[in-house]
């Protein structure tokens, strides 16, 4: 089983992130904002929606993007692809049209990018994806030096996910949910999988909550700002949840939650956190008692006799 790479996944591979903010690609200074966009749209109907490409270059390099529409989906480990073979839950790109497809941005300088969405009458209800991404052209070679020019293209992308009104389904399965009872490092955490049954994406909660071992008053809790995470349809989502200030040792009491389409998981245990070095140090102290104590049941025996 492999882990999804959470948050921002898409981050890593600088194209969009189901988590929304502000998202840049760190060579070209380029940025999106927001970086998605949910809606809920009924067959028929025309949305006109717009995001802000920024140049976030602080000195004097200019550059020109183009906006393309691409379908976006995940594979069955929950990588992001953004290919153009089309499925049920991505034909929401053919129904995408760009007014400014192209821009030119001074350092620092913002344009907002339009677009709009046309829902056929015909269309399928459930979830649709596509994904708007924003490229710039890095020129790597030279015709003056002999060379190709040839044009790298490197973006971020403003992620839509649509629900197209009518038989919709929602629904989820809780596949596990787990917590390490013994750790020699690393942080609390606790772990989940989770299928979206339905035809629409859904929303995961995740709650992490951390006790001492002898007190009833938090040490750590998410429960007033959860961790919140979209589910594709089809799709299982693996997921780690953790404390990230946790102690280098100790014992803990851990409840973990977790909560998908109006059905939820609850995991309780008791965490113990031993470095090895601790570990080899209570065994050597042990073995020095059991041999102390032996030496001192073979020293009276020897007084006696």
């Amino acid at each position: 089983m492999k882990r999804v790479n959470i948050i921002c996944s898409l981050v890593a591979i600088l194209f969009c992130t189901l988590l929304g903010g502000h998202g840049a690609y760190a060579d070209a200074g380029i940025a999106v904002s927001p970086m998605y966009q949910k809606l809920i749209l009924n067959p028929g109907d025309t949305y006109e929606g717009s995001f802000m490409v920024t140049n976030q270059q602080r000195n004097d390099s200019n550059i020109d993007f183009v906006a393309e529409v691409r379908p976006f989906y995940v594979d069955e480990d929950y990588n992001y692809t953004f290919d153009n073979k089309y499925n049920s839950y991505n034909q929401l790109a053919e129904w995408i049209s760009v007014d400014n497809n192209r821009g030119h941005l001074s350092p620092n300088e913002s344009l907002v990018v339009k677009y709009r969405i046309n829902i056929p009458e015909d269309s399928p209800s459930g979830g649709q994806y596509a994904a708007i991404r924003v490229a710039i052209e890095k020129n790597s070679g030279s015709e003056e030096e002999g060379g190709i020019n040839i044009k790298e293209s490197v973006g971020i992308a403003y992620c839509l996910y649509v629900e197209v009104s009518g038989d919709t389904k929602k629904g989820g399965e809780i596949i596990e949910a787990s917590v390490p009872s013994f750790l020699f490092s690393g942080n609390i955490s606790g772990n989940s999988l989770i299928k979206n049954t339905g035809n629409v994406h859904g929303t995961a909660s995740y709650i992490l909550k951390v006790f001492p071992i002898f007190s009833d008053e938090e040490v750590y809790s998410n429960e007033e700002n959860p961790e919140t995470l979209t589910v594709l349809p089809d799709r299982a989502l693996y997921n780690e949840t953790s404390w990230q200030n946790t102690p280098g040792f100790g014992i803990f009491n851990v409840v973990y939650s977790v909560e998908f389409e109006g059905i939820g998981m609850e995991v309780s245990k008791m965490v113990i956190i031993c470095p090895i070095w601790l570990m080899f140090l209570v065994i050597f102290s042990f073995v020095l008692l059991v041999f102390w104590i032996f030496t001192r049941i073979k020293r009276k025996k020897v007084k006696k006799t």
